[in-house]
């Protein structure tokens, strides 16, 4: 059992960034189909839903027929990814705002992705989150990505944090495992892309319904609840 956070200090919060701050699943599955059209087979939404959490590459590889066609398929979904983004990507409702919260309560903040660190800079950038964050992670700021730990490791020497004073705020089941490996929290995102049922099976140390209610959580957390 974890040790509880000394009341002095402030618990440092990870964030996944899709499907937890920002509302951009719509955005991505049509930009997957936008790779794939003309191509002949397309996954479903469901499909890849499923591998959300996964670096954009690995993902396509798994659908592409063969390696050959993987770079176009990238090509093409990066091209709309940049022509579309700032018309598509929005902030989930009350998500900047508790950012912003728990920003100005003194809580070291930072975001571990599967995007490349550009991707998620723009993103981020995007909706002024950008300024809050002490460590922005992505796919390819390490060698290997969630679900493995370094990622989040990562994020939290650059925070200068331990992982007994992090939790990880994820909405797929890559985010919790990564947490959990790495010895951090682990806080389930029900309004993400992943059902509530797959999160819990991935058994995170707590389920949040909203982004909203973060902030008493984290006080919970800190006094032992």
């Amino acid at each position: 059992m974890m040790a509880d956070v000394p009341e002095h200090r402030r618990m440092a919060i990870l964030f996944d960034l899709d499907g937890t701050l920002v509302d951009t699943v719509p955005f991505i599955l049509a930009s997957v189909r936008h790779a794939f059209d003309g191509y002949g087979s397309c996954p479903t939404d469901a499909e890849w839903i499923a591998g959300i959490g996964t670096p954009l590459r690995t993902q396509l590889a798994s659908f592409a027929r063969c390696a050959e066609d993987v770079e176009p398929l990238l090509a093409r979904y990066r091209s709309f990814w940049i022509a579309e983004h700032d018309r598509w990507t929005r902030c989930f409702p009350s998500a900047r705002e508790t950012v912003l919260t728990l920003a100005g309560r003194g809580h070291p903040l930072g975001v571990v992705t599967a995007k490349t660190e550009e991707g998620a800079y723009r993103t981020l950038r995007h909706v002024g989150l950008l300024e809050r964050m002490g460590a922005v992670i992505g796919a390819d700021s390490c060698a290997r990505s969630k679900p493995d730990p370094e990622p989040v490791r990562l994020a939290l020497a650059r925070l200068g944090v331990g992982a007994d004073e992090a939790v990880m705020v994820g909405d797929s089941p890559h985010d919790l495992a990564a947490g959990r490996a790495a010895g951090v929290r682990t806080v389930a995102a029900l309004w993400g892309a992943c059902t509530p049922s797959v999160l819990r099976a991935a058994s995170p140390d707590h389920l949040l319904e909203d982004i909203a209610a973060l902030p008493a959580l984290l006080e919970a957390i800190t006094q032992g609840a």
